[in-house]
């Protein structure tokens, strides 16, 4: 998963809180780091989206983002 395929998905998924959820949600899985962190931290797009997810109780089902196209690309 891209950054820009991310940054997509969690906008898609959580609208305009996006941007507090990355910089201040601590997530466990990501090692009581916000997403914002453990990216820098060279933790991988698609290992912080899925944590994220989890973290935030989105049902699977729409863990569509992880791997999702530009659409630009089609």
């Amino acid at each position: 998963m891209k950054l820009t395929e991310f940054r997509r998905a969690v906008d898609d998924e959580f609208g305009r809180m996006a941007p507090v959820l990355l910089r201040d949600t601590v997530v466990v899985a990501l090692g009581n780091r916000t997403a914002d962190e453990a990216l820098a931290a060279g933790v991988p797009a698609r290992d912080v989206w899925l944590a994220l997810c989890r973290a935030e109780g989105v049902p699977p089902a729409r863990w569509y983002g992880a791997g999702r196209p530009d659409p630009r690309d089609a």
